[in-house]
């Protein structure tokens, strides 16, 4: 079964048109008979839920400060409220999707995070795998499978993780032929604000080291490089006209 992995973030989860528009295309693609996965986090969601209960939002080095009441918000929001909304609008547009975690059947699992710089994370997980079986057998019966960046350690731990790292990890555990970050911005821009059209995995992670990528494009890097080395032939940041990664 060939499958491709799709991570929706950035602010098209926020703006209901641009969201509109990025899950058309995506219905176009399953209605050609594409098998796809729709993979997603949801921080400004978060970030107002915790706001409506009145827990301040806390981050180090990019990641969330998880404690326990805000793993609470997390995944209610996550595998509830912007799980739950991705899934209703494809229904309204003709497509049998489910939601599921990545905590649902090890779909995927985490390690707790290691402190950084000596900062306690809390409930923040780094992936470590990823099992496709429960994806694969919704995909084989005409589901398109919508997954929130939770996880679970093999002990059932929640975990919070990073939605690129999921979308990668996963991409990797279905033996995805693509991974796509569709985001709120064209793809990698280069010192003169172009977008690099194509980029080659030996050159990706002088890219991460370069004063040239910022804010939540390294995650992407990141995440996208651990793909291209573990079998992900082509990886796509923004949509059409954005920055092909590719393997070799």
């Amino acid at each position: 079964m060939n499958i491709n992995v799709i991570k929706l973030g950035g602010s098209l989860l926020d703006d209901p048109a641009r969201r509109a528009q990025a899950l058309e295309a995506i219905v176009r693609r399953w209605n050609e008979g594409e098998n796809l996965v729709l993979v997603h986090g949801g921080g400004k969601h978060i970030d107002a839920a915790l706001a409506k209960v009145g827990i301040a939002r806390k981050t180090y080095a990019g990641l969330r400060i998880t404690d326990d009441a805000t793993l609470g918000v997390v995944v209610s929001v996550l595998a509830g409220t912007v799980n739950k909304l991705l899934v209703g609008e494809l229904t309204a547009l003709g497509v049998r999707a489910a939601g599921i975690s990545g905590a649902d059947a090890s779909t995927l699992v985490a390690e707790p995070h290691p402190p950084i710089d000596g900062v306690e994370l809390g409930h923040v997980g780094r992936v470590t795998s990823s099992n496709a079986t429960l994806v694969r057998s919704m995909l084989t019966y005409g589901t398109l499978p919508v997954v929130s960046s939770i996880a679970a350690t093999k002990g059932g731990a929640l975990l919070n993780v990073n939605a690129d790292s999921a979308a990668a990890a996963l991409a990797i555990g279905v033996r995805a032929e693509s991974l796509c970050f569709i985001t709120d911005v064209a793809g990698l821009l280069d010192a003169n604000g172009a977008v690099v059209p194509r980029l080659h995995a030996r050159d990706v992670a002088t890219w991460i080291a370069s004063d040239a990528v910022t804010g939540g494009m390294r995650p992407k890097l990141e995440a996208a490089l651990g793909a291209l080395r573990s079998g992900v032939p082509v990886i796509t940041i923004g949509e059409e006209g954005g920055t092909n990664l590719v393997a070799a």
